[in-house]
């Protein structure tokens, strides 16, 4: 089976493959799955260490858009070579007005590319550089673009909204993946209403099953995601502190690493819960799925850092929710569009320990409540999440023929 709409799709991404964008790769897989012709095109090479099974799966070609020590003449010279297969780029140069010279480099790099393999739509991750260079290069090639954003790149201190505005505006379609961000978009950004679409990540709903049986679940509380500031990991620490203290036996396991692992081991330490954490590092995503299937309760305690950064809509939150395990969670962004309290799982204020305690207390505390709760987050994500329908939403923007009935459906 064909997938409608464009023959070569390019999608431009900052780096690939990355350890926590998961979602990226099951987005492609369920492209592929249905013909889609993808190309991928990264404007830095990988600097992860470990990288999930599920990439070797991924059969679109990888191009990186190098552009270390660039140069006054390596940037000509691109132009210059991108001119001869891109007869708009002449005509057409004040669209990179005002873009840094990477970007410039970057876009006509891919504009030559993409009238040379023949690729019709450009789709953009991240509303940073890669937009950039997707929004020149499709602009000179003279091809439609989509992007989708996230959380960091429009809601971070760092993002400036005339840019992201300027961006975005440019864009054929913006996806975005929560109705929190959507709103976000468009009265704080600016963008018209009929530019946005909501589209959740999508998953594997075979990949990521419950057990069918029913288990004695192992007393322990985990955690999968990068050790950054907004994942709030060191407010679960201090509530696996007070369930110390309440004589609660249970073991927590932190999965993942990232800048904050030295604060982390060290808050371990002092809090004395080195027979209750263990960091374990990251580990192949199908181990992940083994320990969180067997897990009483998956903590996502996320935060809004002080720069702004935040979790838009933490997919390993979808991934345990499909595999029957309990979520105590924050009230932040995107998180109570599925996190809802006491039906699809347990919410609680951030940066508050206690609650956080009372919270993944009561959980493994009651069989019956892990079960309702288990049992309902399933069914939200069997509507809403399933990664072949998701990404068929997203092929059909791709298509300018079905466009207007899609922005219908949204």
């Amino acid at each position: 089976m064909r997938a409608d709409g464009p023959t070569r799709v390019a999608y431009v991404v900052k780096r690939y493959p990355r350890f926590s964008e998961t979602f990226v790769v099951n987005e492609i897989l369920a492209h592929e799955a249905v013909g889609l012709d993808v190309e991928i095109f990264s404007l830095y090479p990988p600097n992860d260490t470990h990288f999930q099974d599920a990439i070797s799966r991924v059969r679109a070609p990888v191009t990186y858009l190098t552009a270390e020590s660039l140069r006054g003449v390596d940037l000509w010279s691109a132009i210059e070579c991108a001119g001869n297969d891109v007869p708009f780029l002449w005509r057409s140069l004040d669209l990179a007005r005002g873009a840094e010279a990477r970007v410039v480099y970057q876009g006509a790099w891919l504009a030559r590319e993409i009238r040379r393999r023949g690729i019709t739509h450009v789709h953009a991750h991240f509303a940073t550089a890669s937009a950039e260079v997707a929004r020149l290069a499709a602009g000179w090639a003279h091809v439609p673009f989509t992007v989708t954003a996230h959380a960091k790149d429009i809601f971070h201190e760092s993002v400036a909204p005339e840019r992201l505005r300027r961006v975005l505006s440019a864009a054929n379609r913006v996806v975005t993946v929560s109705d929190f961000n959507v709103e976000y978009l468009t009265r704080v950004v600016g963008l018209d209403d009929s530019l946005v679409t909501r589209i959740y990540n999508g998953l594997d709903l075979e990949r990521f099953a419950p057990i069918t049986v029913d288990i004695a679940r192992v007393p322990r509380i985990v955690s999968v995601g990068r050790f950054v500031v907004k994942k709030g990991l060191d407010d679960l620490l201090r509530a696996c502190a007070l369930l110390r203290d309440r004589g609660r036996l249970f073991e927590c396991v932190l999965v993942g690493s990232g800048v904050q692992e030295g604060y982390l081991r060290s808050l371990v330490s002092a809090l004395e819960l080195d027979g209750q954490v263990r960091l374990s590092g990251p580990i192949p995503q199908d181990q992940v799925i083994d320990v969180v299937r067997t897990s009483m309760v998956f903590a996502a305690p996320c935060v809004v850092a002080e720069d702004g950064d935040r979790d838009g809509l933490p997919t390993v939150l979808l991934e345990s929710m499909a595999l029957g395990t309990p979520v105590v969670s924050t009230d932040v962004v995107g998180i109570p569009e599925i996190v809802r309290h006491d039906d699809t799982g347990l919410l609680v204020p951030q940066r508050d320990p206690h609650q956080l305690a009372d919270a993944l207390d009561r959980c493994m505390s009651s069989p019956a409540l892990q079960r309702h709760l288990a049992r309902n987050a399933r069914g939200l994500v069997e509507r809403e999440f399933d990664g072949q329908v998701n990404a068929g939403r997203l092929r059909s923007l791709f298509n300018p023929a079905t466009d207007a009935a899609v922005a219908m459906a949204s």
